[in-house]
């Protein structure tokens, strides 16, 4: 990146809910940072902290020196102002009382940690039902992949066979949400995967 003057863009959606871990998932953006150079980062709490309504975020922009950061933040109230100029309140508060507030950031964390857990076991769930059905492909992509969603590899025709036959509903792209299933669930879509597989090519 840095030999090609590239400036990296980093979308930070999912902090906390690859890993489990906070600091883990920063890892590839403290790098970045610790090297001297300029970037940019996206910020995201909805999905970490539950507030996809108020859709709370921030971009941090990480310049090479007081002169060139007072320049972009210029530029960016220019763009801020004719946008939204004063963002909602709401949302900002509730994560700023959380990451302010040590006890709150405890249980924060510790919350986080359980739903990164509980995503990635839906995922080894699922891999091993199609495994036992010995469902045709190689389905490891799916424990390879991290966050709350996942790309399937379903054609579209399979997505159409899985809602028409099973009422299993996801993008036509195959992508579906891990954080939608529970164990209970896993089966069946594990069944509807093999069959949409095996009579769909």
């Amino acid at each position: 990146m840095r030999s090609k003057a590239l400036l990296p863009f980093f979308d930070s959606a999912y902090q906390g809910f690859a890993s489990g871990s906070l600091d883990k998932d920063a890892q590839s953006v403290r790098m970045f940072v610790a090297d001297g150079g300029e970037l940019l980062m996206a910020q995201s709490y909805a999905k970490n902290m539950g507030l996809y309504g108020e859709r709370v975020g921030a971009l941090s922009i990480v310049c090479g020196s007081a002169d060139i950061a007072v320049k972009v933040e210029s530029q960016l109230k220019l763009v801020i102002r004719p946008m939204y100029s004063n963002p909602p309140l709401h949302g900002a508060s509730i994560v700023a009382t959380i990451l302010k507030d040590s006890a709150m950031f405890d249980e924060w964390t510790l919350e986080l940690k359980a739903m990164a857990d509980r995503i990635i076991s839906m995922r080894e769930q699922l891999f091993n039902a199609l495994k036992i059905r010995e469902t045709p492909g190689d389905w490891s992509h799916i424990i390879k992949q991290i966050g709350m969603f996942t790309f399937t590899g379903l054609n579209s025709d399979q997505v159409a066979f899985m809602r028409q036959e099973y009422h299993i509903y996801m993008t036509s792209d195959g992508r579906i949400s891990m954080a939608g299933l529970s164990s209970r669930t896993v089966p069946h879509l594990a069944d509807a995967i093999h069959a949409a597989v095996t009579k769909l090519k």
